[in-house]
């Protein structure tokens, strides 16, 4: 049985966060129509170049903005042709030329900012930064994108799937596991101020990357950097890759639609300048989509964080930790 949709107050502690909506280069002249948080949004680009966020309604009849239009560096309703400055303040109604807005004419504007790739959107006043991907500023390492994916399921359940390493032998057999290896050494999880950090953890992997060219123990390290947002960074053992230099960073930003829905990227950072984004993007989404299914079947869609609600062993120790920094946070949304 599905959820219910979010109360509002669900949604409250995840609204101070910053998520991801949509590709960077996905908006440009046009108005975009997304969903975050079970908020209808608009997004789109003044004369500048600027991304704005907005409530995808107009205050006059309720509209919704993302079926008009930009013009002169402003964002026209479709419905009776109200025009919006960068503010969001209305600056003109056709109907009433004469007419001057005041300032309570305006839309519902929401912090925006484009990093990664991505344009991010923040609901509500808060403290926290944008989810940290260190790599991002490694100038060694080649920086693409990958997906987005949509889920049926919630962003929390995806992260704790991220940080999981025991399902690897079975969900990616022949790829990041083997079933005749599949035990997991103990490893160190310990909290951080945006989440955890699981370090000194290991695994078996008969082609862990691009370049593989044998099975190799291959060292992983996940932090969790924003409530659905994590990284990895993993180093397989020498002389197992054609590029004697590999090494990688993998981040994953979800935008939570709903409380049970979910878009999903992930940005690498890889020591290879000369593969083309199609073959590291197609590996990417080799692995993914052997994960998406599993995902997609897992009852309750929402992650519990009742520890007597599903069963764990000491090899769920980054997951458990996941969804005690979750229940500490107060981060609901997603969650049951």
């Amino acid at each position: 049985m599905s959820a219910a949709p979010a109360h509002p107050s669900e949604a409250e502690a995840a609204r101070a966060h910053w998520h991801p909506v949509l590709d960077s280069p996905a908006l440009r002249d046009t108005p975009q129509a997304v969903q975050l948080l079970d908020q209808a949004l608009v997004l789109w680009r003044d004369a500048q170049g600027q991304a704005h966020a907005w409530a995808d309604r107009c205050p006059h009849r309720g509209a919704r903005l993302s079926l008009g239009r930009v013009c002169e560096g402003q964002l026209e309703c479709a419905y009776h042709g109200w025009r919006f400055a960068q503010s969001g303040r209305c600056v003109q109604v056709p109907a009433l030329p004469d007419f001057v807005p005041p300032v309570g004419h305006s839309a519902q504007v929401f912090a925006t900012q484009e990093a990664y790739g991505l344009i991010w959107v923040r609901l509500a006043e808060g403290p926290h930064a944008l989810p940290l991907f260190p790599a991002e500023h490694d100038g060694g390492l080649r920086k693409v994108l990958c997906g987005p994916y949509d889920v049926a399921t919630s962003a929390p359940r995806i992260v704790e799937n991220f940080l999981d390493m025991a399902h690897f032998s079975f969900v990616h057999e022949g790829w990041l596991g083997e079933r005749g290896r599949s035990a997991i050494v103990d490893y160190a999880v310990q909290p951080t101020a945006t989440g955890i950090l699981a370090t000194n953890c290991w695994a078996w992997q008969p082609k862990s990357n691009l370049h593989s060219t044998q099975g190799a123990m291959v060292e992983y390290r996940y932090e969790v950097s924003a409530p659905f947002a994590a990284v990895l960074t993993k180093v397989p053992q020498a002389g197992t890759t054609a590029l004697a230099a590999w090494r990688e960073s993998i981040a994953l930003f979800i935008c939570p639609v709903t409380a049970e829905t979910s878009r999903v990227w992930f940005r690498l950072a890889v020591a290879d300048w000369d593969s083309p984004d199609a073959a590291l993007q197609a590996f990417q989404h080799t692995i993914f989509t052997q994960d998406q299914p599993v995902l997609e079947s897992q009852s309750p869609r929402c992650l519990p964080l009742d520890p007597r609600a599903e069963l764990h062993t000491v090899a769920d120790k980054a997951s458990a930790a996941y969804r005690r920094f979750l229940k500490g946070a107060g981060i609901r949304f997603g969650t049951c």
